[in-house]
This record gives structure tokens, C-alpha cells and sequence, in this order.
């Protein structure tokens, strides 16, 4: 088996609950759409980066791993479009008993399912049609496998928590569909965070949307967070 790896390296996480962590962060090569405010662009082509043997990038993750690291992000592009191959890199990694963190679209539920047994924590990003990613004729079948495998994160008690990005274009109409559709299966009891981050540079919404849209969010999860990513601010990769 082969993986297209476009870097691995350690930094502080920028994102999301654990923002200001050391991480490991293990950047897959290939993803299926292409949001307008995507920040890894020259990650996307699945044939860019580099290919490895499992046996050897392995060895990468042993020799970019450091000290007191505090885990191992699996992202992208998009790490479900290599399942198998992050399956065993996953594998890998448990062994050196450091917690795994997926970070996906979650756009395919048969491939998230098959990594849940490698992962500790969860990070699923639900996208809305502002994003540009998606054909509208074929959203509804992204957001119900978004929606399948938040359930079963939750019924497996990872530690998973929810973000989505907003940006001058979100709507209240598509934001509010959308919250429903995520809390009619899931409660403020069961999921770890919820994050609201704000587009950066083009399309980037104004503070009155962001308290809008963090409002929508409080009146079914208290514990709603508007958090940029740190790693613009400090200048690290």
C-alpha cells in the first residue's frame, strides 16, 4: 500500500478546541472539492506531495515527531480520500499511546466508520453552500453523511466537537437549516465544543454576523466559541 503525503510537521494547532497545542500534523495529499476559502490549495491535487511506502512514512512521523507532543492531527486536503492508507499511519501512532485526531469534511460515512477505531478525537467540519464546494443538486447528500457520522462519533463517546466556517456569505436561513438538522441528533451533553470560525481574507464576515451567528448557536449550545486560527496571528505554518 502507498500514501500521497504532502508534508508532515510539528507546529502549535491553529484551530478548533485544542488551538495552542503542540501537534504533529500529518497533511494528506488530495481532496474532492475545492471551498473558496481553502487555505491548503497546492495540498488539494491528489497527486501532490510525495508518494510512500506505509513502512516509510511511518518512519517520517517517527522522525518529525518530538517531544511532549500532544497529538497527531490527521488532516489535508482530505484524509478520508486516502482512508486506508491513514488507517494504518493511525495504527502507527496509537502504538506510541499519543492521541490521533482526525480532522475531515466527513463527506463519506463508510470511510469514516472504518478509521474510528484508531481515532481519539474528532473534528467534523460541516460545510454550508456558501462554501462553493459542492454542486447545490448534491448537498443534501454531503450534509446527511456529515449528519451520519456525527451520530456515530457520539455513540462511539469520542471526543468530538463541531465547527463551521462562516463567511460574509452564510445566510441565516441556510445556518438556521442546518443547526436543526445537527441538534436533532445530538445535545450539549454529548459533543465536546462547537466553533464558529470566521473566513479569513476574502469573504471574511464582520463582527455583527459573527455575533448573529454565535447567537443561532446559543440558544442550543451555551458553549459556542468564535475562534480564528491562531496560526495566522504567530506566523507559524
Amino acid at each position: 500500500m502507498k500514501v500521497r503525503l504532502f508534508e508532515i510537521f510539528t507546529s502549535i494547532e491553529g484551530e478548533g478546541i485544542f488551538y495552542g497545542t503542540k501537534t504533529l500534523f500529518v497533511r494528506l495529499a488530495g481532496c474532492p472539492f475545492s471551498c473558496f476559502y481553502c487555505d491548503t490549495v497546492p495540498a488539494l491535487p491528489i497527486d501532490s506531495g510525495n508518494e510512500y511506502s506505509i513502512n516509510d512514512a511511518c518512519k517520517l512521523i517517527d522522525s518529525k515527531l518530538k517531544n511532549k507532543t500532544y497529538k497527531v492531527n490527521f488532516t489535508g486536503g482530505e484524509p478520508l480520500m486516502q482512508h486506508e492508507a491513514v488507517l494504518e499511519l493511525a495504527k502507527h501512532v496509537k502504538l506510541k499511546n499519543i492521541p490521533t485526531y482526525l480532522e475531515s469534511s466527513c463527506f463519506d460515512f463508510g470511510r469514516f466508520v472504518s478509521l474510528m477505531p484508531y481515532m481519539d478525537y474528532i473534528k467534523i467540519e460541516f460545510k454550508t453552500l456558501d462554501s462553493k464546494f459542492v454542486e447545490p443538486k448534491n448537498y443534501d447528500h454531503i450534509l446527511k453523511n456529515e449528519l451520519m457520522c456525527l451520530q456515530n462519533s457520539i455513540q462511539l463517546k469520542k471526543k468530538s466537537y463541531i465547527k463551521i466556517l462562516i463567511s460574509s456569505y452564510t445566510t441565516k436561513l441556510e445556518f438556521d437549516k442546518l443547526l436543526d438538522a445537527i441538534f436533532s441528533i445530538s445535545c450539549i451533553n454529548n459533543i465536546s465544543g462547537f466553533v464558529l470560525q470566521p473566513v479569513y481574507g476574502s469573504g471574511a464576515p464582520n463582527l455583527n454576523k459573527l455575533l448573529q451567528f454565535y447567537d443561532l448557536v446559543y440558544t442550543y449550545y451555551k458553549e459556542v466559541r468564535v475562534i480564528p486560527q491562531l496560526h495566522k496571528f504567530i506566523d507559524v505554518p
